[in-house]
């Protein structure tokens, strides 16, 4: 009995399929938790999404920056870029329920002693705090005003946390640290314009991982989000994003829940880089 935590997969079904077929993955046996960016850039997120339906309760997943943006690009709040290839998702006759199933996932999760994030976690927030406020944000886009919140997510300002934060400043700011976050101040003030290694890490910032006294430090963090980071060879956080869609590999964590054993599986995906 295993869970495999699982970086970007972005559309790329087949090296997801061939992922799980060297995972010898068994939905009665085994738990997936995906670490966001299920869809765009890649060739076939339609299947992507309705294998992860499938899988029920056997497929935990959160919600990336290219998920939420999908959900606006369904209300028409924003328009595909190039490079967007959700094009299939936002023409299938199942989109509707395609849009409910990814609304309804989290943004933050907690197995077996690891906190699953998609991008990062300010230095403020506590492991608890942390599961907190993306259970804030869970509720508002499972509930009836998810629209209104969709119309407000956008923006870069506020820039770092304060618990007097309210309303969409509020909610923004926490989408922003669990989605989208790199690097920061050590004071927590996020900056979105570098995608970097963290040897090119702009001045006066710092990676969000590196920042003394985080207050998640003596917990490990697993997410993905960031492709060109080189691998850090840390136990407190494991990277995930490993480029599958640009054409280098889809990468697991596997944890036996019996054991406590880690192992990192990967496979190459060279065929995707042809599409991205």
């Amino acid at each position: 009995m295993s869970m495999y935590l699982i970086g970007d997969v972005q559309g790329c079904d087949r090296a997801l399929q061939r992922l799980l077929d060297k995972l010898q993955f068994s939905p009665t046996r085994d738990t997936l938790f995906l670490l966001g960016d299920l869809v765009n850039r890649g060739p076939d997120n339609t299947a992507v999404l309705r294998r992860l339906q499938k899988l029920g309760n056997s497929a935990r997943c959160l919600l990336g920056n290219h998920d939420l943006n999908l959900l606006a690009m369904h209300l028409g709040l924003t328009r595909p870029k190039p490079g967007d290839t959700v094009q299939d998702v936002l023409s299938a006759p199942d989109r509707d329920s395609m849009m409910l199933w990814l609304r309804s996932q989290s943004l933050a999760m907690h197995e077996a002693g690891v906190l699953m994030v998609h991008a990062g976690v300010l230095p403020q927030w506590s492991l608890t705090q942390t599961l907190s406020l993306a259970a804030e944000v869970e509720t508002v886009l499972r509930g009836p005003h998810w629209t209104d919140f969709m119309a407000h997510m956008y923006g870069s300002q506020p820039d770092r946390w304060h618990d007097s934060l309210t309303g969409h400043d509020r909610l923004r700011v926490i989408v922003n640290g669990l989605t989208r976050l790199r690097f920061c101040t050590s004071d927590g003030a996020m900056e979105f314009a570098h995608h970097s290694d963290v040897k090119d890490t702009p001045d006066g910032y710092l990676p969000w991982f590196d920042v003394p006294d985080r207050q998640t430090r003596h917990t490990t963090v697993a997410f993905g989000h960031w492709s060109s980071l080189s691998a850090l060879g840390r136990d407190d956080v494991i990277e995930l994003d490993t480029g599958c869609v640009w054409g280098r590999c889809l990468s697991a964590l596997k944890i036996d829940l019996v054991t406590g054993l880690r192992e990192k599986i990967q496979v190459n995906c060279s065929e995707a880089a042809q599409t991205a």
